[in-house]
């Protein structure tokens, strides 16, 4: 069943109305015609399983047929990504978005090359929401994961996770040697942009409860590192382990109110 997110009033009553790109992609591109289903989200765990009643030049009228929630996944690990070159952060947002990231939070580091204005901050936020939509709509995912503003690295470190890491192969510690035996309430890890994180930068993420780890034999390219830590924390107490919950089912019945 195809899947889309639209906002979650759109979906507070029994019927409602689709317009816009969303339109265009289900009757130009999918070419739905009435009386198919599709399954709509919320961003925040609701699905809607609905029927296309009728179809016009703009509009498309559906009706929920059966609402479920998921409950939020228990472990959330959020991504402090030092803004990297050209169109890196695309891939990031996209693959983070696969892997279960909750929360991206776009960092403008001393040695982040790109400097962004306001008007390419609001085109490049704009891409970037797009991205994230899509590819949480790719891999099934029920809930979307927040997207901060490029921001500084004193607002970045702000946060309340129990397991905070900061990627930096000089004086640290193995991986291996600080994760928990029992998982963490919540994760951030910050990964730097090409050329790494600056010293003054790492004793402001260390002072701020970050521990300085190094991931193995080999410097990690900055759009990897990320990935490859939260690969692991996902295996080690998220949903990418032997206890993983399984995606969100298409409803069956009435979401209990």
């Amino acid at each position: 069943m195809h899947r889309f997110f639209v906002s979650p009033a759109q979906l507070a009553e029994d019927e409602g109305e689709l317009s816009g790109e969303l339109h265009h992609q289900l009757t130009r591109v999918l070419r739905l015609a009435a009386g198919e289903e599709i399954l709509l989200l919320d961003g925040a765990g609701l699905g809607c399983r609905c029927r296309i009643e009728t179809l016009t030049k703009n509009v498309i009228r559906f009706r929920v047929l059966a609402r479920a929630r998921e409950a939020e996944p228990a472990f959330a690990v959020r991504l402090i990504q030092g803004l990297p070159k050209a169109d890196k952060m695309d891939l990031i947002l996209q693959k983070g978005t696969e892997l279960g990231v909750a929360a991206f939070t776009p960092l403008e580091a001393g040695r982040s090359v790109p400097r962004l204005d306001e008007a390419r901050r609001l085109a490049r936020g704009r891409r970037w929401e797009k991205v994230v939509l899509e590819a949480a709509r790719q891999c099934r995912r029920s809930y979307l994961p927040r997207l901060a503003a490029p921001c500084c690295l004193p607002e970045a470190l702000v946060g309340d996770e129990e397991l905070r890491l900061v990627l930096w192969e000089e004086e640290s510690r193995p991986l291996a040697e600080v994760l928990p035996a029992v998982a963490p309430h919540g994760a951030a890890v910050l990964v730097g942009p090409e050329g790494g994180l600056e010293a003054r930068e790492v004793e402001a993420a260390r002072a701020a409860g970050f521990i300085p780890v190094a991931f193995g034999p080999r410097i990690l390219r900055t759009e990897t590192a990320g990935f490859a830590v939260i690969a692991i924390l996902q295996y080690l107490y998220g949903d990418l382990g032997p206890a993983g919950k399984a995606d969100l089912p298409a409803p069956s019945s009435k979401e209990s109110t």
